[in-house]
């Protein structure tokens, strides 16, 4: 790409620069003049728009866990071409969530203690381990499309030898980091709304976001499509309709798992009683439900809607929104009663968590341009001389 390309003003790159400036200009005051100044944020409501960007982060990047597992451990190679677009996604998403956690401390210098203080007993400690952990992998993980890049041979065959284990890691982290998110919340069964609260909130985070976390590849792979090709860009990136609507058949799979186990629990536990009241938590609730999972379950399970691009992009919009909701539903909207207190992020607030967003997602496109992510034909393999997929565009 030119740089008179880059530099071409268009309406979105004009969006964006006016975001992430405005994103700075809020970092800057909140280190500057402290939470209580830039935030809306106080002892009553300690939790607000950035833990649920969290939880939103990290559910739309279990994408990587999951179709890393699906090609590399239970070989399923049909999915190949999603492992890199997955893996890099949720780089991006667990960095997001890492800034957001350190921009969300009161003493951000403090921001080593769980490393050496540790508390076995804190399921804040288990998350914050996690973390660190799953983003090393995906580091790992992602590192030989850099390497490719540069041709470095030598580093590449050290982390084929070990790409089986890395993967299990990857795996093993992931899972106790998405289920722990849930298990965070179980210890205000008198504060979180009976609508969200329950002893399988944990699965419920689980199953999710695999559901929105292929949602999120699919999404990503049709704006990529759109963005470097003009023609039919899921074949042109190699991202093939069947290996999406296989995709797409896993979500389904997914929602209406999830979907099951929500009904079982609010059978189990009495809870329908509560769909019957009319509330702001009610209308929330129903929109969360509609909009992310009976709508995509009805589209995807007609097989003509899972093959055609379209569809797959507007249902991959509405599980993510669903997810969405979700998150914040639990974070904010479920505990706004028993707090007591209306709570609306302030400016610099939603301006640092824009921000963030549309740099992961710059960085994601810059990524996808000028390295090989995306599976497009065969070639020779550079490190061993087989036969192999070629990752370039």
């Amino acid at each position: 790409m030119k740089a008179s390309e880059i530099l071409k003003p268009t309406f979105w790159k004009v969006v964006s620069v006016i975001i992430v400036t405005m994103g700075l200009f809020s970092t800057y005051f909140r280190f500057s003049r402290g939470l209580g100044a830039t935030t809306n944020l106080h002892d009553t409501v300690p939790w607000g728009l950035w833990i649920g960007f969290d939880f939103l982060g990290v559910g739309l990047a279990a994408a990587g866990f999951t179709i890393a597992a699906t090609v590399h451990i239970f070989h399923i190679h049909k999915f190949e071409p999603l492992v890199r677009p997955a893996i890099l996604t949720a780089f991006l998403g667990y960095s997001v969530v890492v800034c957001l956690l350190v921009v969300d401390l009161g003493r951000p210098e403090n921001f080593w203690h769980p490393l050496v203080m540790w508390n076995i007993h804190s399921v804040m400690f288990e998350i914050t381990w996690c973390l660190i952990c799953y983003t090393t992998v995906l580091m790992l993980e992602f590192a030989p499309v850099v390497l490719e890049k540069f041709n470095f041979k030598a580093p590449i065959k050290i982390l084929k030898m070990i790409s089986i284990p890395i993967v299990i890691a990857g795996v093993l982290f992931s899972t106790l980091h998405q289920s722990s998110f849930g298990s965070l919340y179980l210890i205000v069964p008198g504060k979180l709304h009976p609508l969200w609260y329950s002893s399988l909130l944990p699965v419920h985070f689980y199953i999710s976001c695999i559901a929105a976390g292929l949602s999120m590849i699919i999404f990503e792979s049709f704006l990529i499509a759109r963005s470097f090709t003009k023609e039919d860009g899921f074949y042109n990136t190699g991202l093939q309709m069947d290996v999406l609507s296989g995709a797409a058949f896993a979500v389904l799979i997914a929602l209406i798992a999830g979907f099951l186990l929500k009904i079982y629990d609010f059978v189990e536990n009495g809870k329908l009683i509560y769909l019957t009241i009319f509330s702001t938590e009610t209308y929330l609730f129903d929109l969360e439900i509609i909009l992310g999972t009976i709508l995509p379950i009805y589209v995807l399970s007609f097989r003509k809607f899972r093959e055609d691009k379209k569809w797959l992009y507007i249902i991959s919009i509405f599980v993510i929104s669903g997810l969405i909701l979700n998150r914040l539903n639990v974070s904010i909207t479920g505990l706004a009663a028993s707090s007591g207190v209306n709570y609306f992020p302030s400016f610099d607030e939603i301006s640092i968590t824009m921000m963030l967003v549309v740099l992961a997602l710059f960085a994601f496109r810059l990524i996808a341009k000028y390295f090989p992510l995306f599976v497009n034909e065969e070639s020779e393999d550079p490190v061993n001389g087989r036969v192999q997929i070629n990752h370039n565009y």
